[in-house]
């Protein structure tokens, strides 16, 4: 009884490993930074053809079970989806009525990826027009001038695909607890983090600006009002290995030396938000329970320091099925 208590202790230890696996940042820092402008690519064409909705929402990416998509895009009188497929290593373009181009994911060239991702929507009928220049990167080189070989390496992006699916569904089961303004769970390509955000309903200061290559309107639109949030990247930016973060905007006063959880979790001055490695959520023993503690103690930091109305602001995490009580 003893050694199968253990052995299925050990499956299920194996299974969470599997749900949460290994992405050391610097295993597959050149597949990512490929990933990271791949990414910006599909993300502009979406920017470039759909209607400007708060906080650039309508410019984001979403993951799905197998990749990471910009949904619909309104292009002229169609609709057409460009989806990145980690699964079947491919870039899938498909249209209404049932056109659908594909091309594989392999080392290449982001001024390949970006004259292939132009052709494949052209073949489905839509209209490639998308700003060239890449977001929020320093030394950004324009995408048909970026013709350095890129490497690729398909096993570390299922890998980090797994990650994104799982840190997904927490975020998703945080977003339920808040009936105020909040975000949808989505991919923000400029910064390649994945992101969830509250809001107060009041109004912030006007943003400084000053982000690399990101027109200042752009920032000061985003943070248009104040904000807790919450989002996790694989790693440079900043952090050298993957890393989940809290911030608020504007920064409240005592807001810095609130204590959140758990105990490996700090705040870093350089970039002014809470963090907590990926890693020790993986290595946990409840990844989930810890990155929600994560989650919800810095939310609480940054909501009573800025003395948000919490109690209207506030539910119990959604259950399928379930209608909020009223």
């Amino acid at each position: 009884m003893v050694k199968r208590f253990q052995k299925a202790k050990g499956v299920l230890r194996h299974a969470m490993r599997d749900q949460w696996p290994s992405i050391r940042y610097a295993e597959w820092r050149e597949t990512c930074t490929a990933l990271h402008l791949w990414c910006q690519i599909i993300g502009k064409y979406r920017l470039a053809h759909t209607p400007w909705l708060n906080h650039s929402w309508h410019a984001t990416l979403y993951v799905t079970p197998r990749g990471l998509t910009t949904g619909p895009v309104p292009d002229r009188d169609a609709l057409v989806t460009v989806s990145l497929d980690f699964c079947d290593y491919a870039l899938v373009v498909e249209a209404e009525g049932g056109a659908r181009e594909s091309f594989p994911l392999q080392p290449m060239s982001v001024a390949d990826f970006f004259a292939a991702t132009k052709a494949a929507i052209r073949t489905v009928g839509g209209q490639p027009t998308m700003h060239d220049f890449p977001n929020e990167v320093a030394d950004a080189v324009p995408f048909a001038d970026d013709a350095a070989a890129r490497p690729y390496d398909a096993e570390a992006v299922r890998r980090f695909h797994q990650a994104l699916v799982s840190v997904s569904r927490v975020f998703e089961q945080f977003r339920t607890g808040f009936v105020g303004k909040v975000s949808p769970v989505h991919l923000f390509w400029g910064s390649f983090d994945l992101a969830v955000t509250r809001f107060s309903g009041r109004k912030a200061p006007l943003h400084p600006g000053g982000v690399p290559n990101l027109p200042d309107s752009v920032s000061r639109e985003a943070y248009s009002h104040e904000v807790s949030s919450a989002g996790f990247w694989p790693g440079g930016l900043g952090a050298e290995d993957a890393m989940f973060y809290s911030y608020a905007y504007p920064v409240p006063d005592g807001f810095v030396e609130r204590k959140v959880e758990p105990d490996e979790a700090w705040f870093d001055r350089e970039l002014g938000e809470f963090l907590l490695p990926y890693e020790t959520v993986r290595q946990s023993s409840d990844p989930v329970g810890t990155l929600l503690r994560f989650l919800e103690s810095t939310y609480r930091a940054a909501a009573d320091a800025g003395e948000w109305p919490r109690t209207e602001l506030e539910c119990e995490q959604g259950k399928p099925g379930s209608p909020r009580r009223v």
